[in-house]
């Protein structure tokens, strides 16, 4: 097959950056599972949320090679392309939580900002066939319920983290069109599934009920997000890669917007039947809290993904209620995945969040 445009070579060298954390290492497991020809490599610097023992099952696959590093190195990932030649750069590093990116910006703007540029200024020079940023719904703001975003919506970030990851697009953006860096970007909803470090609602909720601890929601729990399965989103990513067109925004959203104290009412009901703990004494968890700070998180997120189903070819396909039950049922049979990751750092962040009143 001669290469085009937008063809890629038959055999695909793929550098994923944040491998080990929660969609990163999903995504890798994924791509390794579905195609035979392909090899990756996974740089990670594996902060509070990167995880290697998420990528234990496939360590051994002569596919696949860590290495731990920062992509804010200039100097680490220039040496990388002198020893292979990556025909895919998949970027999911980043500093992702709202929360955190409030009590201190700086992680965030070198990752997802400097860390971004780093990478691309890589592909340039090197000549990638295709740049994947990972990027999220939340770059977008809150949006009213009758309307959705699409790829065309104008950014409006509300918070440190959401700011950080705007500028990465615009990054992105700016080095297809000045030097034709052939660029892709996906935004996704909330993702939730098996790997998901307990500061974000799904495992927090999850893990707080297993240990008999207060369910912390937000303000009056109100707020809507759009669900989206972890391997919807990697199959996602997968199709973007292989049929998206260069120098395009693909939303990818789960099509099931609830609102979070329905998300963790759901959560209470699934645990009760799978553990024998009483619904009425899980729900009597709920503890509802001010936003920290004072800072409001934004109401609701909602895509509209028609562009990636009628480009791409893709659509979610998990029901939230059965993703929600799998996830569910794999943190009960991963219990000291959970003990693994809970660490003194994480507990000091947590008293932070939620322990004042």
């Amino acid at each position: 097959m001669k290469k085009g445009v937008n063809e890629l070579p038959e055999e695909l060298f793929l550098l994923v950056t944040g491998g080990a954390g929660f969609i990163g290492s999903n995504f890798i497991k994924y791509m390794l599972k579905s195609h035979f020809d392909i090899k990756i490599t996974n740089i990670d610097k594996l902060t509070y949320a990167g995880n290697l023992k998420n990528l234990c099952d496939i360590e051994k696959d002569k596919r696949y090679s860590f290495l731990k590093g920062d992509i804010s190195d200039n100097n680490l990932i220039n040496s990388l392309f002198k020893r292979k030649h990556y025909n895919i750069i998949v970027n999911f590093a980043a500093e992702s939580h709202v929360d955190r990116s409030m009590l201190d910006a700086s992680p965030f703007i070198k990752t997802n900002v400097k860390g971004t540029l780093i990478l691309l200024e890589a592909a340039r020079e090197n000549k990638v066939d295709r740049f994947i940023q990972i990027s999220t719904d939340e770059v977008y703001g809150s949006i009213p319920k009758d309307r959705k975003f699409s790829e065309k919506s104008p950014l409006h970030p509300n918070s440190p983290y959401s700011a950080s990851k705007a500028s990465a697009d615009l990054i992105c953006r700016s080095y297809y069109k000045s030097y034709s860096v052939p660029v892709i970007i996906t935004r996704s909803s909330n993702n939730y599934g098996p790997y998901q470090f307990p500061e974000k609602l799904i495992p927090l909720m999850i893990r707080n009920a297993l240990l008999d601890e207060e369910l912390p929601v937000y303000g009056d729990g109100m707020n809507i997000r759009d669900w989206l399965y972890v391997i919807d989103n990697c199959k996602a990513i997968d199709m973007v890669i292989r049929n998206g067109k260069i120098g395009e925004i693909y939303n990818i959203g789960g099509n099931s917007e609830v609102r979070n104290i329905d998300v963790v009412h759901i959560i209470c009901k699934i645990l009760s039947e799978e553990t024998g703990k009483s619904k009425e004494y899980l729900d009597g968890l709920i503890t509802f809290i001010k936003d920290p700070r004072g800072f409001a998180h934004d109401f609701r997120y909602a895509l509209d993904c028609k562009k990636i189903k009628e480009n791409v070819g893709w659509e979610p396909s998990t029901d939230f209620i059965e993703g929600l039950r799998a996830t569910i049922k794999w943190y009960l049979s991963n219990t000291d995945w959970i003990k693994s990751v809970i660490t003194g750092e994480y507990k000091e962040y947590y008293n932070k969040v939620y322990g004042k009143r």
